[in-house]
């Protein structure tokens, strides 16, 4: 049995002992896989155990053996899945081990953008409060998240989890989801819950239905004053429109930890010369007692389906 991990350096500095897996097989293991080496490098795999590699039809044709694909990840967009399902191959992702990292760094998000943390300790570090007149300085405006609302665009585990903080904060919450599991949540379509929300955060996967969600226009119908918060996928907002709405003043500011091609790109139109937008490296999900427990979500995927009764599939 052939083990290939093709990219172990987006799950592991050193930190996370990935060699666990060589126990199942013989186990081959890249830091990192550029496109046109994919397909060299998983050709004679047994099982495939990747993140952000992108596992394309024209890989999968020229594998001679591949059963298994596991994802360190949740979202599994970068594999084309309907060729696995056509030919037999079995992908598996690693559902909710981010969902309370995830939930955090969203918050994370919203309070600096509303307690301005960060800027406050740049500002002592570098001699602003020692050469002040006043014991409180407020330089950067600062306000209350009690009796804020909510808006929350996708109601899986993290969105739930996202609600949940909220509530402990005072915090309104309203929720849009294509699919209504239950009624524990104010539902609203999206274009109400845009007008009435003062934060908008994005948990949904990217798929078909979601790409490119959130356009110029809908950010037209946010209100002016509204923090707009990505940490699901870069390609559920349009980037172009999303820094213009910012550059405009249609919404207030944007904290996102993606983006569509990551690492960023140097003409990313989403960059520093935006006051206005706080953003971090698609770190929320990395938390080390995050990562340790999806190594063991993987490993349980694939002893799972190494006895016939594999789970966390997807196709």
């Amino acid at each position: 049995m052939k083990i290939v991990i093709t990219d172990a350096m987006t799950v592991t500095q050193g930190d996370v002992d990935i060699d666990i897996f060589a126990k199942y097989g013989e186990l081959i293991k890249y830091d990192n896989t550029l496109p046109d080496q994919v397909a060299e490098r998983v050709c004679d795999a047994d099982i495939v155990l990747c993140n952000k590699t992108l596992i394309t039809r024209q890989v999968l044709e020229q594998t001679k053996k591949l059963k298994l694909i596991c994802l360190f990840a949740t979202g599994y967009n970068n594999i084309d899945t309907a060729y696995c399902h056509d030919h037999s191959i079995t992908v598996c992702n690693a559902g909710s081990y981010s969902t309370d990292a995830v939930a955090q760094h969203t918050f994370a998000l919203i309070l600096e953008h509303y307690s301005k943390v960060g800027r406050y300790d740049r500002f002592v570090h570098e001699g602003g409060w020692s050469a002040s007149p006043m014991f409180s300085p407020f330089v950067f405006p600062t306000d209350e998240l009690c009796g804020k609302t909510i808006g929350i665009i996708g109601y899986g585990s993290i969105g739930r989890r996202v609600a949940e903080i909220a509530k402990a904060f005072g915090i309104n919450v309203v929720a849009y989801t294509r699919t209504v599991r239950d009624s524990d949540a104010n539902y609203l379509p999206l274009e109400e819950l845009l007008s009435v929300s003062d934060i908008i955060s994005l948990h949904c996967p990217l798929n078909e239905g979601t790409e490119r969600l959130m356009t110029y226009e809908q950010f037209c119908l946010c209100k002016p004053t509204a923090l707009y918060v990505n940490t699901a996928r870069g390609g559920v907002n349009d980037e172009d429109d999303l820094a213009r709405a910012l550059k405009e003043g249609r919404i207030a500011a944007a904290a996102i930890d993606v983006l569509t091609t990551e690492p960023q790109v140097i003409d990313s139109p989403l960059n520093s010369r935006i006051p206005n937008l706080i953003m971090t490296p698609h770190i929320a999900w990395a938390p080390l007692s995050t990562r340790k427990r999806l190594m063991g979500i993987v490993e349980d995927n694939v002893k799972a389906f190494l006895k016939g009764t594999p789970k966390n599939v997807v196709s």
